[in-house]
């Protein structure tokens, strides 16, 4: 925001400020928040644990984006009355203060400008996340256990509650998948930019001769089904197995056979669950996840017949995506949005907002080009 006047620059803020409002709806925000308190108060909800915990999830995360929206506007207001200050006492300190406090405000309403470009028919919902190890053996195993890391400590950073649904571990480290949920409103509309190759650049732990490795991991992000989602499946459709759940090195979880794989004949998706400790609650876990993977099998297929009519090409966006290069020289870079990082030891920790607001950014504009 350098060269701008300061005065222009506030005005410019209050307006981008009053456009996120009008998005957001802030009074159809507090109606739905005053609903949520009057459900979480009612003593009967907590006799369906999974609508309890949808409702108190709701209403946690409604009740913090209208105080960091209410936040933001206090900051505006108060940073105005700064510059006002300084102005009537001529001081340098104020305003240097001021300034400081400028940058920092138009950083933070950047960061919830990108929440208003979430307007998918998807993007509300909670988000199933899926990491599969690719090419380079160990390493890429490795690879897929450090991604898992860096998505559950982004999750963590923003305090969004996760589930992990099942992981097979490979046999010498790392693992081969892993399923878990992110339950949070809009963490679909926020990591379906995710969606894609990994790619991992580094001196392998696993080789003797300490040799450069690069190895793959690719991640899957699908939204969580609804009950006003229909998504039809036949039993005759599905093979269901069950085995002994494991954990790292091949040590049993559980001493019954209650871990449950679907595979769906028609399509080939195979998805799993071991978290529970009993069999039939992992099939119905792992039932909704197979439901969410078929139903945006559905989605895309619904994408590329209008894509089709269009006269346009498929979306290649869902291919390698990002390199993470650790040596010889340390970066991560995005190849699509440019966006690069030189600490990658911060990104593996779930420093990940830089990135992820590009992504949205990015998928906005490939679909606003898309549609017109």
């Amino acid at each position: 925001m350098a060269g701008i006047d300061t005065k222009e620059q506030l005005r410019e803020l209050g307006s981008t400020l009053e456009g996120i409002e009008q998005v957001l709806d802030l009074d159809a925000m507090r109606r739905d928040i005053a609903e949520l308190r009057e459900q979480s108060a009612d003593p009967d909800l907590w006799s369906d644990q999974e609508r309890a915990q949808s409702v108190t999830r709701r209403l946690s995360y409604l009740e913090a984006e209208l105080g960091r929206v209410e936040g933001l506007r206090q900051r505006l207001e108060d940073v105005v009355t700064l510059y006002e200050m300084a102005d009537e006492m001529d001081d340098a300190d104020t305003r240097a203060e001021a300034d400081g406090e400028l940058e920092s405000l138009h950083k933070a309403v950047q960061q919830l400008e990108v929440r208003t470009l979430m307007s998918g028919e998807y993007d509300a919902r909670e988000a199933l996340v899926t990491i599969n190890a690719q090419a380079g053996g160990v390493d890429a195993a490795d690879w897929a256990e450090q991604l898992q890391r860096m998505y559950l400590r982004w999750a963590e950073r923003h305090n969004y509650p996760t589930e992990v649904y099942e992981t097979s571990y490979a046999e010498e480290a790392g693992i081969k998948s892993t399923t878990f949920a992110v339950k949070a409103p809009y963490a679909y509309g926020t990591l379906r930019g995710e969606h894609g190759t990994h790619r991992l650049v580094r001196i392998s732990p696993f080789d003797s001769q300490a040799r450069r490795q690069t190895s793959f991991a690719g991640l899957d992000v699908v939204p969580v089904v609804e009950q006003s989602d229909h998504v039809d499946i036949d039993e005759s459709d599905l093979r269901v197995d069950v085995y002994r759940s494991s954990g790292p090195g091949g040590q049993g979880v559980n001493t019954t056979d209650s871990a449950v794989r679907l595979t769906h004949l028609p399509t080939g998706i195979v998805v799993s669950c071991q978290n529970e400790r009993s069999q039939l609650q992992n099939k119905a876990s792992a039932m909704n996840v197979l439901q969410a993977k078929l139903l945006e099998r559905k989605r895309q297929e619904e994408a590329e017949k209008m894509s089709a009519l269009r006269g346009e090409g498929t979306s290649s966006w869902g291919t390698q995506i990002r390199n993470y290069v650790l040596h010889p020289y340390q970066i991560v870079k995005d190849l699509r949005t440019g966006v690069e990082a030189g600490n990658p030891t911060s990104v593996l920790d779930g420093d990940l907002d830089e990135f992820i607001e590009a992504e949205i950014r990015w998928l906005r504009q490939q679909e606003s080009g898309t549609a017109s």
